[in-house]
């Protein structure tokens, strides 16, 4: 479970997050919603330690993530925005070296490899060099190093960004199968279409606060649409002029 807790970020004079507080718990999707600029980035990078709040706190599993971040990071799996594979390695190479990062044995390490590469269907290019990866192959093994230490909790930013149809799919129904296993998925996005397919609860971000959260069809109910992108652009609209 990943809880933050009244995180605010400035950058000079611009507030990129202004008191965000949500949950997100074990086995649920939740999706950090909002348009380009809202804050969704800088929230996650808060919440997996790349940045540190100005104030406000994050706690993963009930572990303090500014005063432990080690443990923190323990329990994390983090698929950033820049996926950052290094492309002299092949997939497997890529993921075998952050599992030494992880301290994790070698038996331990090939076992959770193979399980990955099966899992993400990622065999038929285990053994080539990152460098001619397509989109969707970067994505994939970068998940998989992200995974490669069993991490209870999942955080993703704009896991689909820039894939074909087949491969949002494919991710899709793996992040289900995250869910699926108890662990907690947080990822953020602003396409509503991920957020319909996938999402037990959203919260909705704008101009760095959170203006609604819920389930899809409570926030749907709380807008009085029945369509959630409707209900998104009316409530990103009534807090606009609160």
């Amino acid at each position: 479970m990943i809880c933050a807790e009244d995180l605010h970020k400035s950058f000079g004079p611009i507030k990129a997050v202004d008191g965000v507080s949500f949950v997100a718990r074990d086995g649920e999707i939740t999706a950090l919603l909002g348009p380009n600029g809202a804050g969704k980035t800088t929230t996650l990078r808060m919440l997996y330690t790349l940045m540190h709040p100005d104030s406000g706190r994050v706690l993963v599993d009930g572990v303090d993530a500014q005063q432990q971040p080690l443990e923190a990071q323990r329990r994390l799996g983090v698929l950033p925005d820049a996926r950052g594979l290094y492309r002299r390695l092949t997939a497997r190479e890529n993921i075998a070296y952050f599992a030494a990062l992880h301290g994790l044995p070698d038996s331990e390490a090939r076992a959770r490899i193979e399980m990955l590469l099966q899992a993400l269907s990622l065999r038929d290019i285990a053994d080539r060099l990152a460098e001619g990866f397509s989109h969707g192959e970067r994505l994939k093994t970068a998940l998989a190093r992200a995974l490669i230490h069993d991490p209870p909790n999942v955080l993703l930013d704009e896991p689909t960004a820039g894939l074909d149809i087949m491969s949002t799919r494919s991710l899709r129904d793996f992040l289900r199968h995250l869910k699926q296993q108890g662990r907690c998925v947080l990822f953020s996005t602003h396409v509503m279409q991920e957020v319909s397919a996938l999402c037990d609860r959203v919260v909705i971000i704008a101009r760095g606060r959170v203006v609604a959260e819920g389930t899809p069809e409570a926030l749907r109910a709380r807008a009085h649409e029945h369509n959630l992108e409707e209900a998104f652009v009316k409530l990103i609209g009534t807090a606009a002029l609160a």
